[in-house]
């Protein structure tokens, strides 16, 4: 019997083989009316499953598509709302992330004792044990260190706390049950009793306990570790489990093409406590919205302020006088000084004109300018957005030949945002980038006009531009059925979706997308992630791919558990519903010959498979 990686390096070598070609089908082809059902749920969802393509048939694909444009008309899963409730730092406002989930300085000030400790106990012990470790890395002394190793208690006083909370045989089952009687023992346990014994024990057996603790308590145990990571662990939970199960699948598509396109790179300092304000209210509220919503919330966000470094950035004139220092952004108060254009470029560039859109060298300097004075209040605190006008460059600009009069304040960015806006270079970008992510990289260029037109006529309505797309001869065509790669979020996320896997805990699939090339909320670079197809096509990522659909099929990914029954046609119908390609039947045929054909197997096959890439 073959052993399973020869069995998986067998198959994805034979993928690389049988990736289609996309660009010869023809835009002029109109689908059948079956064929646009499943295109259309397969489109405008992380992964259709049967149910949804049946509904889309019975109401009439622009009826479905009419729907999923209006989410607010959509009741929202009541598994999901339950999944995200212990989620807490996705809510928080950015100051009380940066107290509740504190970085080095405000540990600093803890341990200096000019911030009080939290009350919450679980907090609390959180934050003492950063602090020690804090104090212990500021002496740099043997001596210190060693007394932090003396106040550990011993394995006695720990058996002795531990008996405080649990019963003698569930210490017992604790100490050395079977990890299914270990995770009954802690799911059967009030959340009190949880927080007392994650209290009663030493860091490396909390840590031991993560693959057997229920969700909540499995976040508690991040906390404790360190708390700073609950943040991302939040994030990589909420976005996961929301493209999962939510019933507003086009919206939650669209968070995530405008995350990417205003892209913030998480782990970029103060970055860290504002990106969950930043997708909260800059970008998911305007999902559907005007881009004029979405293009000012952003520029005014402290999360892209800082990122771009523009809450730093000097007019040509510092100021000078009384209370001048006071008005420097605390970073150049130590002496540097002057204009940062990174802000002003990646808004021509990446957010508007694109790189094509008819701007110079110039123009940066000139929105640069304009922009001066933009900044955030104490960013390390969590602090808001300001206008700060000591540092405003206050002469007179030129911007893409419009003039912006000299003594002007934060009305010059207004206008920049308004000018960039209203240029044709704009409607046509971000056309042209939706037409990418929705109907093919090579997307016809009549499309694009017509998008753009809708986008000007509607000033940037981004729900007309979507039905436009949407009902267009073009997306509905031969040419863009099943022309495009799901990104590694993507088919991690339909690979569950078409299991209606029961998804517990999604951080083992936010480790297994940080392995496919896809960390979540963590692209460095402003660009985002690319929705072009050949960002994602290589041995190596699909090698990835198709270990993880086997895992995923056989109930190997921790925290999500399936059913897979069925005969290999049954399966092949739910999985792949648009049908298998020869070629790929060939390649799963020879992948089963010397392996028992069980329903978990095939089912891993095919998730792994080219046609389950294609979308």
């Amino acid at each position: 019997m073959a052993h399973p990686k020869t069995l998986t390096l067998f198959a994805a070598g034979l993928l690389l083989q049988v990736l289609p070609a996309y660009s010869s089908k023809p835009f002029q082809t109109k689908l059948s009316k079956e064929k646009q059902a499943l295109h259309v749920v397969d489109r405008l969802t992380f992964g259709g499953k049967l149910a949804d393509v049946e509904r889309a048939k019975r109401m009439g694909v622009e009826k479905w598509i009419e729907e999923q444009l209006h989410p607010e008309r959509i009741a929202e899963n009541p598994e999901l709302t339950a999944k995200m409730s212990s989620l807490k730092a996705i809510e928080m406002p950015s100051a009380e992330l940066f107290k509740t989930y504190p970085p080095q300085q405000v540990v600093a000030q803890i341990a200096r004792g000019k911030m009080p400790m939290p009350e919450d106990p679980l907090l609390r012990l959180a934050i003492e044990q950063v602090v020690e470790r804090y104090k212990v890395k500021k002496s740099e002394g043997k001596q210190a260190a060693e007394a932090m190793e003396e106040s550990k208690p011993t394995v006695e006083q720990i058996r002795a706390k531990i008996l405080t909370v649990l019963e003698p045989a569930q210490a017992r089952t604790l100490r050395s049950g079977s990890a299914e009687e270990k995770r009954a023992l802690l799911a059967s346990l009030p959340e009190a009793k949880q927080d007392q014994l994650l209290i009663a024990l030493p860091a490396p057996a909390r840590r031991a306990l993560d693959p057997v603790a229920p969700t909540s308590m499995r976040r508690k145990i991040v906390l404790l570790t360190q708390p700073q990571q609950v943040i991302a662990y939040d994030l990589n939970e909420a976005k996961l489990q929301r493209a999962i199960y939510s019933t507003h699948q086009l919206d939650e598509l669209m968070v995530d093409f405008w995350f990417n396109h205003f892209n913030i790179y998480l782990d970029k300092g103060a970055d860290r406590h504002l990106v969950p304000s930043y997708e909260r209210e800059a970008i998911r509220p305007y999902a559907l919205g005007k881009f004029s919503d979405l293009l000012s919330g952003t520029a005014r966000h402290p999360a892209m302020l800082f990122y771009l470094d523009n809450w730093q950035s000097v007019g040509a004139e510092p100021p000078t006088g009384k209370g001048a220092r006071r008005a420097m952004p605390a970073k150049l108060k130590k002496g540097t000084r002057g204009l940062n254009e990174n802000y002003a470029r990646e808004l021509l560039e990446l957010h508007t004109l694109g790189v094509d859109g008819g701007y110079t060298q110039k123009d940066v300097t000139e929105v640069a300018r304009c922009l001066t004075g933009w900044s955030i209040v104490d960013p390390r605190r969590g602090g808001a957005f300001v206008y700060n006008d000591r540092v405003h460059d206050k002469g007179e600009k030129r911007v893409l030949g419009v003039a912006i009069s000299a003594g002007g304040g934060q009305n010059d960015g207004e206008k920049v945002l308004e000018i960039l806006l209203n240029h044709p270079s704009t409607g046509k970008f971000i056309s042209r980038k939706l037409a990418t992510r929705f109907v093919a990289d090579d997307a016809p260029e009549e499309l694009i006009v017509r998008m753009a037109k809708s986008f000007t006529d509607s000033k940037g309505d981004i729900r007309t531009v979507l039905r436009t797309m949407f009902l267009s001869r073009e997306f509905l065509s031969a040419g863009a059925y099943r022309a495009k790669v799901k990104t590694p979020f993507e088919m991690v996320v339909s690979a569950a979706r078409a299991l209606d896997a029961d998804v517990d805990f999604a951080g083992t699939m936010a480790q297994k997308l940080n392995e496919l090339g896809q960390p979540l909320y963590r692209k460095v670079e402003p660009t985002g992630y690319s929705s072009r197809n050949e960002e994602w096509i290589n041995s190596a990522a699909l090698l990835g791919r198709m270990n993880f659909a086997l895992a995923l099929a056989q109930n190997k990914v921790p925290g999500a558990k399936s059913q897979v029954t069925g005969t290999r046609e049954q399966l092949e119908a739910q999985l792949i519903p648009a049908g298998l390609s020869a070629s790929t039947r060939e390649v799963i045929e020879n992948a089963l010959k010397e392996k028992e054909a069980k329903p978990d197997l095939i089912a891993g096959l095919l998730l792994g498979s080219p046609d389950f890439q294609r979308r």
